[in-house]
């Protein structure tokens, strides 16, 4: 006989879950009972039920396996909702245990009682509430099943407190065998013949070969083929940026003759990737619902395919499998030089960093340019939402094993939690996150957690005391109001010292040659660097300042 709580511990630990994350709760003190003294699980105390799930999201995109963390009923949960919210919008598996109001409260209007079936809806890939104990471990083994079959994604799991404390005669849920989709031999010989034939391919790239055999399956059959890459929204490190078949990111603001140039592609090979709204350009690449070009769509998930965009080929399967069995072309290919040539012209346009100093601070493009100048082989990068972070897409050349932890879901808070995820996963390996002031005093606290555990991290801060995607919106639509979207900070530079950070502040351009020593250097690093509001506008009103 065991807990329930203890079943639960015990299957985490048999299904390869070395790490949780967590901000306790009296509703699951069983499930902390179950975890005192377990030396397979390193529980981490976050400050807050969003950077635990951040962190576990982050935690989850390193490892591969779902992210796990604990949080309290109610509010706890609350909090925690915009995990589940990036985690399904990113594709990330993840659990999340809340722990519920006693068995015999539910569905009574109890104190700090949620319906949660109801409250995450269609947020989460499936939502359960365990008031059996003896159904524990048949939840335990659809949870892991769910979150990471298909598109992964998010699992709630809520427990009343008294049914973690019940004893129950269960074996402890072990591993089972993975859902995959072979490849379809003749599917396959059709897409050969299309990959043989294209004069003007294109393969875009997904968080579907988002590991280490995903990159290099990837590499391999892009080289193969001579198939230029183009990569979806935020996932710059699948593919060499500096390889000559690199043809960019489909972001959120591509220039028109870039796409005008994508649209001339006769085979578009979507591998892994959804063909969502960023990806897809606000669903106008390809052209909807009957794209311009042949579309070969692989995904693992059926119910990604065809949804927006008419496919020419459509397999629900795993993209390593495909790209592998793809093989080496039987014959000479096309000549695609002036393709690869007219891509890489339109690429370098994008990449290039053009902003000059301003009178009110630094041009935040300049600061992630020597940043990316001096990055090292095995660098993970994690990035806050927001516009400071625009450039890091464009003008840091990622290459594998290199790392980009961003938001796919543009949630802010982001990128701190990530970072401290990142360093506690491999710590032998140079963390830097980018954050604005704005993301940095919703999750920042997290730090709290490096500080624990004296994890190097290197922070730089974009401070210019506005809530710059938001103002950048405003003043295209409603010039010099600027209502809602500034704000006061406090004193970062000591904020930076309280968390044991030694700190620098950057102000002039001059200033950004300190920036290779300064991320080199041990320990954790606190950079704050006064940004120029005017860099920031010039796309929308080059002369931007406050008119009041």
């Amino acid at each position: 006989m065991k807990t329930v709580g203890q079943l639960a511990v015990d299957s985490l630990v048999a299904q390869g879950i070395d790490r949780l994350f967590c901000v306790p709760g009296e509703s699951y003190l069983g499930l902390l009972e179950a975890l005192n003294g377990c030396d397979e699980i390193d529980t981490v105390v976050c400050r807050h039920e969003s950077g635990a799930g951040f962190m576990a999201l982050a935690d989850a995109r390193m490892t591969g396996r779902p992210g796990v963390a604990c949080v309290s009923r109610g509010p706890g949960a609350c909090n925690a909702a915009i995990a589940v919210h990036t985690a399904q919008q990113d594709g990330v598996p993840f659990i999340l245990f809340v722990g519920q109001v006693a068995k015999d409260d539910v569905r009574r209007d109890s104190f700090q009682e949620i319906d949660y079936g109801q409250m995450f809806g269609r947020i989460a890939k499936w939502t359960a509430e365990v008031t059996d104990p003896n159904r524990m471990a048949e939840t335990l083994l659809r949870a892991f099943q769910v979150a990471t079959t298909g598109l992964p994604g998010p699992v709630v799991i809520a427990v009343p407190e008294d049914v973690l404390t019940a004893q129950v005669e269960a074996a402890t849920v072990q591993p089972q065998a993975r859902v995959r989709g072979a490849p379809d031999p003749a599917a396959l010989e059709q897409l050969r013949g299309w990959l043989a034939e294209a004069e003007r391919p294109l393969l875009l790239a997904g968080s579907g070969l988002e590991n280490e055999a995903g990159r290099t399956a990837l590499k391999d059959m892009a080289e193969a083929w001579n198939l230029p890459v183009l990569v979806s929204f935020r996932r710059q490190d699948l593919f060499d940026n500096a390889h000559p078949l690199y043809a960019g990111d489909m972001g959120l603001s591509n220039p028109a003759s870039q796409l005008e140039l994508l649209r001339s592609s006769d085979l578009l090979v979507t591998l892994g990737a959804r063909l969502s709204d960023i990806t897809s350009q606000g669903y106008s690449f390809p052209k909807m619902v009957r794209p311009e070009m042949r579309l070969a769509h692989v995904h693992a998930d059926p119910d990604v395919l065809g949804i927006h965009f008419a496919a020419d080929l459509a397999l629900a399967s795993d993209p390593v499998a495909c790209a592998r069995a793809l093989g080496q072309p039987q014959a000479a290919l096309p000549d695609r030089r002036d393709w690869l040539s007219a891509l890489a012209a339109e690429r370098a346009k994008i990449r290039a960093v053009t902003d000059k100093e301003q009178p009110d601070g630094v041009p935040f493009a300049r600061v992630v340019e020597k940043v990316g100048a001096n990055l090292t082989e095995d660098a993970i990068v994690t990035v806050d939402a927001g516009s400071f972070g625009a450039p890091i897409y464009r003008a840091i050349p990622f290459r594998p094993p290199q790392r980009l932890l961003a938001p796919i879901s543009g949630a802010m808070g982001f990128g701190v939690p990530a970072a401290v995820a990142a360093g506690l996963r491999t710590p032998e390996r140079p963390v830097i996150c980018f954050v604005g002031d704005g993301g940095l005093l919703m999750t920042g606290s997290e730090l709290a957690v490096a500080l624990e555990r004296e994890l190097p991290l290197k922070v730089i801060v974009s401070e210019n005391n506005v809530y710059g995607s938001i103002l950048l919106h405003q003043e295209r639509d409603y010039p010099g109001h600027w209502t809602g979207t500034t704000f006061t900070n406090p004193d970062l530079e000591t904020l930076g010292k309280a968390y044991g950070c030694a700190v620098t502040r950057l102000e002039t351009l001059a200033d950004l040659d300190r920036l290779p020593e300064l991320i080199a250097r041990p320990g954790p690093q606190f950079i704050v660097v006064t940004s120029s509001v005017q860099a920031l506008l010039a796309p929308v009103r080059p002369a931007a300042k406050h008119e009041g």
